[in-house]
């Protein structure tokens, strides 16, 4: 019986585009976990974009 590769083909295909979110602006990372800091600028616009996107 043949298995159906298509999922482990397109493993490496990104789903999302992160170019735009908030956090691509990283301004830095905590050492331990390597968690990456967005700009205060970021946290932001990304709050704006959150406010003005709910119902």
């Amino acid at each position: 019986m043949s298995k159906n590769n298509y999922k482990q083909k397109n493993m490496a295909v990104p789903i999302e585009k992160h170019n735009t979110a908030a956090w691509a602006n990283i301004e830095k990372k905590k050492p331990e976990s390597g968690v990456p800091i967005p700009s205060e600028i970021q946290v932001e616009n990304a709050k704006e974009y959150a406010d003005s996107n709910q119902k």
